[in-house]
């Protein structure tokens, strides 16, 4: 079990790695993205991509699976207040393999709730290449170790 206490500045996580197909890209934009360059084969071809690309709320909801997945699942986490700046910086395409890391960027106890703290991250996306799809900053609350 990870505590706040078990985090540090600079600590980078390689949270794992997720190939994503043509059928989830289409059936997530069914449910939640319905633009044409997420749906239609034609349409996205005849559209600036080129081509069918995941949404970008998709690359974050894989993001977040990774990340539960590869730290909070066997961490003290508490959830999080929310995230910033978050960029889509590449299209995502079917087939792509996309690797999720985090990389703690601070770390403070809380002053008014001493059994608590937050770590603030930079997350990333990086495609089979290497290249950056996604970017994105988050806190996250933590216990402090018993």
């Amino acid at each position: 079990m990870r505590y706040l206490e078990d985090f540090a500045p600079g600590q980078e996580f390689d949270l794992g790695r997720s190939r994503i197909t043509q059928e989830e890209i289409v059936a997530f934009a069914r449910e939640f993205d319905p633009q044409p360059f997420h749906l239609d084969d034609h349409a996205a071809a005849d559209s600036i991509y080129g081509g069918i690309i995941a949404s970008g709320w998709h690359t974050i909801s894989l993001f977040m699976r990774l990340f539960v997945k590869g730290l909070l699942r066997d961490a003290a986490s508490l959830g999080s207040p929310g995230v910033d700046k978050v960029r889509w910086r590449h299209p995502v395409r079917p087939g792509d393999i996309l690797q999720a890391l985090a990389t703690v960027q601070e770390v403070a106890p809380s002053r008014s709730k001493p059994d608590r703290g937050i770590v603030r991250w930079a997350y990333e996306m990086r495609n089979q290449d290497g290249v950056v799809v996604m970017t994105m900053e988050g806190i996250g609350m933590f216990s402090r170790q018993p």
